[in-house]
């Protein structure tokens, strides 16, 4: 629970009313743990994580909690896995990569509550010259607006220069002036893309007349104590973690790191903590508005994966239901999932690409009932398919020809690109786990019940701009 404290003359001014007013977010004492409940956790989730991660090349920070009380909190290894000079604490910020796009999805509910935007409104109310009409903010929150991926279109070295970095607004003039074809029928279906969530920050920018950074610093990360949590930009880039691929080496940056809504949020498992208890509190945003969030509304062909208002939904036979979502991002892969019914959350951040992360995530979900997670599970969902074959639907479609058909036959690639996501009910395939390396990490384990905000530990590493393949 979260309690909000307000300046305001008026007596029915609310931060749910006008985020300008809110001062403080003070989170509440945790709840009281029946006897011996801490310690159960704990031993469950000890086992647990020293079997499926620690011990598998793992280079980051953990945290699971539930109704506020830490029932596990573990810090391992170094800002820079090969240096080995810095330790991760728990002020270290981490990358959430696309387990930024909750907090974008957020924002525009706070802002659909304040009456400023609505899910119905057409792309072209914000963006003058838009080329896709009929696109909403829904269809962008729920992934349904079959815009292009900007990932991919603004590698077109004829359009691009291959080395200029890649802003916000770059991408909707690029849709602007090179219309590039919709991947299919807006409404249609369901394919994950990060084009919707860029194209959210930039109507959050619009509407509030502040810069998307800015505005969550304002609205959510100063009013919940959120010390170690802010949106990347170009200034930030002598303080920030870098990410490393499992064998250590630096993973390079490329000209897509300076969008964000999509991505580039940095934050702690203590402060995502704080995120998460926020998130049950009518005070900070309408609990019938965030409802409507967590409903699936990809429903073509019947899966226990979704997709609602900026999170990913695992609806299980027996009832239990995840909300959460991962991430992927050069090398971090966050892992950040919500158990309602139990109040728990589990957060795991890491900064050297290892996939075991994810599958330990889901496996921790046990331990507070049965959510059906097994050994044998793919270690992660599937975020990479090959991309269906654009189409202009301003054009009528009429049936090809045998000719047309032998020359527009799509052309087999090896190209790999991140997060263009098959529909809900693709089967996940297994990626192999990271090699292990021979350096002991520096282990650091908290059994606290009661968090402390500490001051943030930054690198000196510098952002390069050589073009590398990109995770999300």
């Amino acid at each position: 629970m979260v309690f909000v404290s307000c300046k305001s003359g008026s007596s029915n001014s609310s931060p749910s009313q006008d985020d300008s007013s809110a001062t403080d977010i003070t989170l509440a004492a945790p709840e009281k743990l029946k006897d011996g409940e801490l310690a159960t956790y704990q031993a469950r989730l000890n086992e647990l994580f020293d079997k499926q991660l620690i011990n598998r090349n793992f280079n980051g920070a953990i945290l699971v909690a539930k109704g506020g009380n830490i029932l596990y909190e573990k810090y391992v290894g170094f800002t820079d896995p090969k240096a080995k000079i810095t330790p991760i604490t728990d002020s270290s910020s981490f990358h959430l990569a696309s387990t930024s796009k909750p907090f974008t999805g957020v924002t525009i509910l706070k802002l659909i509550q304040q009456g400023k935007v609505h899910l119905t409104d057409d792309l072209i109310q914000y963006f003058p010259g838009f080329p896709y009409p009929g696109v909403t903010v829904k269809d962008l929150l729920s992934h349904r607006s079959g815009l292009p991926n900007y990932l991919y279109f603004m590698e077109d070295k004829e359009k691009w220069p291959a080395k200029q970095m890649v802003t916000n607004t770059d991408v909707l003039n690029f849709l602007v002036q090179y219309k590039p074809n919709l991947s299919y029928r807006t409404g249609s279906r369901f394919s994950y893309c990060n084009t919707n969530y860029v194209l959210l920050a930039l109507i959050i920018e619009k509407v509030t007349g502040k810069s998307y950074p800015q505005y969550l610093s304002e609205t959510i990360f100063k009013p919940l104590g959120m010390e170690h949590t802010f949106v990347y930009t170009p200034t930030d880039s002598g303080r920030v973690m870098m990410s490393y691929k499992p064998s250590g080496v630096l993973w390079d940056q490329d000209i897509f790191d300076h969008t964000y809504g999509d991505k580039n949020i940095y934050s702690t498992p203590r402060d995502m903590m704080k995120w998460d208890a926020a998130l049950y509190n009518d005070a900070f945003i309408s609990q019938t508005l965030l409802d409507s969030a967590y409903q699936p509304l990809s429903n073509e062909t019947p899966s226990t994966h979704n997709y609602g208002l900026g999170w990913r939904l695992l609806n299980l036979p027996n009832g239990k239901k995840v909300i959460y979502h991962n991430g992927k991002w050069h090398g971090f892969s966050p892992a950040f999932a919500r158990l309602t019914s139990e109040k728990a959350v589990i957060i795991i951040l890491g900064n050297q690409y290892n996939s075991s992360i994810y599958k330990a995530a889901k496996l921790a979900y046990n331990a507070f009932g049965d959510y059906m997670q097994n050994d044998t599970q793919a270690e992660e969902e599937p975020t990479i398919t090959p991309i269906p074959r654009p189409i202009a639907v301003e054009k009528k479609k009429t049936a090809p020809s045998q000719a047309q058909k032998v020359k527009e036959a799509p052309k087999k690639t090896n190209k790999v690109k991140p997060e263009s996501q098959p529909k809900v009910t693709a089967k996940p395939k297994t990626t192999p786990k990271a090699k292990a390396t021979t350096a002991k990490p520096v282990i650091k384990t908290t059994k606290t019940v009661k968090p402390a905000a500490k001051k943030q530990t930054s690198t000196t590493s510098k952002k390069t701009e050589s073009v590398k393949k990109k995770k999300s």
